[in-house]
């Protein structure tokens, strides 16, 4: 029992709940999300860091990636080879970053999707700009360190970064519960915009804009919503509408060819293959007759991508296609949340910027107290040599007079010359006024007897009035803020002059695209639906050639101009609507579509009683026929609606529909049952209704009986069926009255 005094009860949803947060907070802390200072992962920070520990400077060999992978994980990240050497890759990839913090030697990967090289075959070193503007003067305590996993390393919390990183290279990751989409931009376009928050304090985000244009894509491209970025950048989310770069060339024989030279950001990778899968697909869907050829000629040059037009094509529409049905038109989605003050934030422009001078602030003041402090102690070292030189030949007499190093030492900080030999007692006396400082007594004992030389002390007196310089300037830029901001912006000039590219992306209005509706060359086609509901269309001449096949091997074979319509009525009661022009038209033997991809059949659940090809449907009068026996006639305006599936005709419970005929064609109708009894009555007795309605009735019918077909007759052609191995004459039957029984056979 006394074991159980140690036992702590808790709920469980409490234990849970405080897990799954620590879990959470762990991966967007040190995993998911850049820190706002930096703009830099862990991964990232770690694997940099590790590189310059390593040695790999830009003027140096190139080393194995795999040995910096492999160091990186074994000192500071131990969560896999894998996403150390990813984060190594995308930092080389110049397709992906404005700014590559490493210099990849080997093969990276590329801009069409192709994967890096293992890590043991390719190589790697930092580019200059990583080591002057992410890792100097990180000997002078200008950031923190801590204890990596293990506590036998440091690390630093984060690196000194000299430019607005955050917004320059841009940042993508997924975090638990949240995500992280920043553009990239221009380096010299955010320079500009820090000096001008520098010189004033309360500027706008409207007026940072005017050096901050936008986005700037490794890729280029147009982005088109330029009077959305004002709020993208005020709140830090929104979306970005970008455009590939498209121009016209022209050929021989009046042809032109579009040509792609630059792609969207979020086209990199396989998005590329995709869009030409998405071009061929828009070609064998018949959405556009324009392109006849397409290729991919994309070199270490730059992107081409080449489409062949044909004569005459309407370049203006196949553009708006291509925007609107593939990625050459894209949004990129816009959420800037990093880390700012140990939690994540979402942030807009100014406060990304503020947050990145005010770690300018303090990095430069930890590293001009480090400065000062490096100065003050050598000006104390000077000042007790320049003071030794002047009285050498009474601290020569204490050191020939003392015993060990010790006593020489307390001679010189305190005066003490108890147990030293001095030739005079004037030289004791003097030797007692000694008040060297530590630090001084220490130099004074390991100074080289060439510094007594003329030239040698002139070069002490020139250093020490060095020093003073020194000194006066570090204050200088410690206590006044406005040296502080002239060193600051001295760095960002020199960086820009050295690193700043012209922009790459061009920042425009464009008015959304509005895909045109192109209605197909009114003709006569055939349709063609097989027993299994697939359908396609030809012309007329590709009909009469297989015009035996066709019949053979297809039930429905019907002739109908294609900017009709198609009404697909089934045994439920419904109607399916089918623009021709939807319907795959092509070759004889070219690939058919299933109707139930154009309308709402559902061929599990119903099934098709006839397909009627109608120009105009409200000008037609269609013919209803139950298995119950019931009649009625619908005018057609009752289907001309936008819908694609409507309820054709109500049905009695149990019922089913039998056939739907046009009724303007016929005078007579036949009806037969499945035991043997045949009607045949004039269409003139079946009345007009609603298609609400159930209908009138057309046969009587014995119990258990059924109609089991239906045979509509005119006056001008003859009708014959075969019926228990005889032909039978259906215009010789008998006429009768709707509703009767009729005759048997």
């Amino acid at each position: 029992m006394a074991d159980q005094d140690h036992i702590i009860e808790t709920e469980y949803s409490e234990i849970m709940q405080k897990s799954y947060v620590d879990y959470a907070m762990s991966v967007i802390v040190s995993r998911a999300l850049p820190d706002i200072r930096d703009g830099l992962k862990p991964v990232q920070r770690r694997t940099l860091y590790d590189m310059y520990e390593l040695g790999i400077r830009y003027d140096r060999p190139y080393r194995k990636s795999a040995r910096i992978v492999g160091d990186t994980m074994g000192k500071y990240h131990p969560h896999g080879d894998s996403s150390i050497y990813d984060a190594l890759v995308v930092m080389a990839q110049d397709f992906k970053k404005e700014l590559p913090l490493v210099d990849g030697h080997g093969n990276f990967g590329s801009i069409e999707g192709d994967g890096a090289a293992a890590m043991r075959y390719t190589e790697a070193r930092l580019q200059r700009i990583t080591q002057e503007a992410f890792l100097s003067d990180l000997d002078k305590d200008v950031v923190s360190f801590m204890p990596n996993f293990d506590e036998t390393e440091k690390e630093p919390t984060v690196l000194p970064v000299r430019i607005p990183n955050f917004l320059v290279n841009g940042s993508d990751g997924i975090a638990v519960g949240m995500v992280t989409s920043t553009p990239p931009h221009n380096l010299g376009e955010c320079i500009d915009a820090v000096k001008a928050l520098m010189k004033d304090s309360d500027i706008t985000t409207r007026q940072l804009m005017k050096y901050i244009q936008g986005p700037d894509f490794p890729t280029g491209g147009i982005v088109t919503n330029k009077d959305d970025l004002l709020k993208i950048y005020e709140t830090g989310t929104g979306r970005i509408r970008i455009r590939g770069r498209v121009q016209v060339e022209n050929e021989k024989g009046g042809r032109k060819r579009l040509v792609i030279t630059e792609i969207p950001y979020t086209m990199i990778g396989a998005n590329i293959g995709k869009f030409l899968n998405d071009v061929y697909a828009l070609v064998e869907s018949r959405k556009t007759s324009d392109i006849i050829d397409i290729s991919n000629q994309s070199s270490k040059e730059g992107i081409r991508i080449v489409l062949e037009l044909r004569r005459n094509a309407d370049i203006d529409q196949l553009l708006a296609l291509l925007y609107k049905k593939t990625r050459l038109e894209d949004t990129f989605g816009v959420n800037m949340l990093a880390i700012a003050d140990g939690r994540p934030e979402v942030l807009g422009l100014k406060a990304i910027l503020e947050q990145y001078l005010d770690f300018q602030y303090e990095i430069n003041t930890r590293k001009y107290r480090t400065l000062l402090q490096k100065e003050q102690e050598k000006l104390e070292i000077q000042e007790g040599l320049i003071r030794a030189c002047d009285i050498i030949d009474l601290i020569i007499e204490i050191l020939r007079g003392s015993k060990n190093i010790n006593q020489a030492k307390a001679c010189l900080t305190t005066g003490n010359t108890e147990g030293i030999r001095f030739k005079s007692k004037a030289s004791r006396q003097a030797a007692a006024k000694l008040d060297f400082t530590e630090a001084q007594a220490k130099a004074i004992l390991e100074m080289r007897l060439y510094r007594l030389i003329g030239l040698e002390l002139d070069a002490l007196m020139e250093e020490h009035a060095e020093t003073v310089k020194n000194i006066e300037t570090y204050r200088d830029i410690l206590e006044n803020h406005e040296s502080m901001n002239r060193v600051i912006l001295k760095e960002l000039d020199q960086i820009k002059r050295r690193y700043a590219v012209p922009r790459r992306t061009t920042i425009e209005n464009a008015a959304p695209v509005v895909l045109k509706k192109k209605e197909p060359e009114a003709m006569r086609v055939v349709l063609l639906i097989d027993r299994f509901g697939y359908a396609k269309a030809v012309d007329e001449a590709t009909f009469e050639r297989n015009k035996e096949a066709a019949v053979s091997e297809n039930r429905f074979v019907l002739s109908a101009m294609n900017d009709g319509r198609l009404c697909v009525f089934t045994d439920s009661g419904s109607v399916h609507l089918v623009r021709i022009a939807d319907i795959p038209f092509g070759r004889f033997r070219d690939k058919a579509t299933p109707i139930d991809n154009l309308c709402g059949y559902n061929s599990q659940e119903e099934t098709i009683v006839n397909i009627l090809a109608l120009s105009d449907v409200s000008k037609e009068k269609l013919l209803f026929v139950t298995r119950a026996g019931l009649v009625k006639i619908v005018e057609g305006s009752e289907y001309d609606v936008r819908r694609r599936s409507i309820a054709a005709t109500k049905l009695q419970s149990g019922d089913s529909v039998c056939a739907v005929v046009e009724a303007d064609s016929y005078n007579q109708l036949v009806l037969t049952t499945k035991s043997g009894y045949f009607l045949k009555f004039s269409l003139a007795n079946v009345p007009v209704m609603k298609k609400n309605s159930v209908g009138v009735k057309g046969i009587s019918l014995i119990s258990e009986d059924s109609v089991d077909a239906v045979y509509p007759l005119d006056n001008n052609t003859k009708r014959t069926i075969e019926y228990k191995g005889k032909e039978l004459v259906l215009n010789d039957l008998r006429l009768a009255n709707r509703g009767g029984r009729g005759s048997r056979k």
